[in-house]
């Protein structure tokens, strides 16, 4: 198998490392969420053990914008926070399994031989969408850009959701009457005006740079400009 460890302490990291190599899989270790994401995201893994409390990004965090982007490399939350809630959030934000701290290495070897056995697995529906800073929770149906949570009401969400699954792609007007409101309009009529303005004065207006523009005579899109 081909691991990667995302965990920050360094005793945890050598134990782990030597336990797995010891048992014929090579390993990739990372110490931060930002360098696991990376690696992740970077090559092919049979299977990712990422602990919680991380430094620069949670383990949450990190496991919510790997599955909002599509990976479905199996996880195994491997972690100290041993609360009920803690298990099902963890497993509702796309883990696989989840052991508490302290374990037993060759119980944590078993579940990694267990999922690894799975083989090729559909690929996980995704749970968050993200874009540059802004990132959307489609369970707890919370846009957040940077530390701001920002309130939408249904359609404001439907609009942000088509947005986050198409960024850099041009939505004409049509196409976001048709997905947003689900049947046809008018395609002269200015709600889709009304509700991109709506959205844009949450989305960017008390930041530095803008997501949603206007593409003149087309319709909008989402992407970075400065």
């Amino acid at each position: 198998m081909n691991l990667l460890i995302v965990e920050d302490d360094a005793h945890i990291q050598q134990f782990l490392q030597q336990g797995f190599e010891q048992e014929g899989c090579s390993t990739t270790l990372a110490k931060t969420g930002v360098e696991g994401l990376h690696y992740a995201t970077l090559e092919h893994y049979d299977v990712v053990i990422l602990d919680l409390m991380l430094p620069e990004m949670d383990g949450m965090t990190l496991l919510r914008q790997l599955r909002g982007q599509g990976h479905n490399v199996p996880v195994i939350i491997l972690s100290a926070k041993h609360s009920v809630q803690e298990r099902v959030t963890g497993l509702q934000c796309g883990a696989d399994d989840y052991l508490v701290k302290p374990f037993a290495f060759t119980e944590l070897m078993a579940r990694c031989q267990s999922i690894s056995r799975r083989g090729a697995r559909e690929p996980a529906s995704p749970t968050s969408l993200s874009f540059d800073e802004l990132s959307l929770d489609l369970i707890r149906r919370e846009l957040v850009r940077g530390e701001e949570r920002i309130s939408l009401n249904k359609r404001e969400f439907a609009l942000a959701e088509l947005f986050l699954r198409n960024p850099e792609k041009v939505m004409s007007k049509t196409a976001i009457l048709e997905q947003v409101w689900g049947y046809q309009f008018d395609p002269q009529t200015n709600v889709v005006d009304v509700l991109v303005c709506r959205l844009r004065n949450k989305v960017d207006k008390s930041f530095d740079h803008s997501l949603i523009h206007t593409i003149r005579g087309v319709g909008y899109v989402l992407r970075k400009e400065c």
